[in-house]
């Protein structure tokens, strides 16, 4: 059939201790917002193919 049986499955998972997860939250809005504007205005690079709409506007 396959490779090893339907009994063993799972087994390396309840083997392993649990960790405790790290507190995440989320990056900085400005942060994120500041580094597209540098993309998009300053260096003047724009999102998807070469032939696409949005650098047809562009005029790149």
């Amino acid at each position: 059939m396959g490779h090893g049986s339907l009994q063993k499955a799972g087994k390396v998972r309840k083997q392993t201790p649990q960790v405790t997860a790290k507190e995440r939250h989320s990056p900085i809005p400005r942060k994120g917002l500041r580094n597209k504007y540098v993309k998009r205005v300053i260096l003047g690079k724009f999102a998807g193919q070469p032939s696409s709409m949005g650098s047809k506007r562009r005029g790149r």
